[in-house]
């Protein structure tokens, strides 16, 4: 309310004591009552601007939250995803090893790596009965000394982060 619409409803009331008997009483009531009701559907709106406004920037927060919360878990797994390739490239190198000093060191660094990615959450799939969730299958062979979907072989180690899939383990499965 500013200070001209207080001033009016002021001098209205002061009019309404001043009349005591007068007849003009009931239209200085009733325009009292009018400009009341006015200034209280102003107040009324404007309450319910305020309360629209702080709940749009209580859902924008959120949203922001959610937002950034998204982008960094987006960029963590590309960060993770680039690192795979080396892992791989490790355990390969570990294969052809041939003399023992070497492979003691690449039996080291390959442990390292795979703490660190525990640390950072990511953890190797399991490759026990076939899941096309989390498992690519690249072969599939009918062998009865297998059950029903076990994984004979893996081609390429899968891995997954939280509940994301960072790569698809590429496995044979038997029936």
């Amino acid at each position: 309310m500013n200070i001209n619409e207080q001033e009016a409803i002021n001098e209205t009331a002061e009019k309404i004591e001043m009349c005591n008997g007068c007849v003009e009483k009931d239209a200085l009531l009733k325009e009292a009552d009018e400009k009341i009701n006015d200034l209280t559907s102003k107040c009324d709106e404007a309450t319910d601007k305020y309360l629209r406004t702080i709940a749009e920037y209580d859902n924008f927060r959120k949203r922001t939250l959610k937002e950034r919360d998204l982008i960094y878990q987006d960029a963590y797994l590309d960060a993770v995803k680039q690192l795979i390739p080396v892992v791989d490239n490790i355990e390969r190198a570990l294969e052809y090893a041939k003399d023992e000093d070497t492979r003691k060191g690449m039996e080291l660094i390959i442990a390292s790596v795979h703490q660190t990615l525990e640390k950072m959450g990511v953890k190797e799939i399991e490759t026990k009965t076939f899941d096309p969730n989390i498992h690519n299958a690249v072969m599939h062979i009918d062998d009865e000394s297998f059950g029903e979907g076990e994984i004979v072989e893996v081609f390429q180690k899968g891995y997954i982060l939280g509940e994301r899939v960072v790569r698809y383990a590429m496995v044979k499965v038997a029936n």
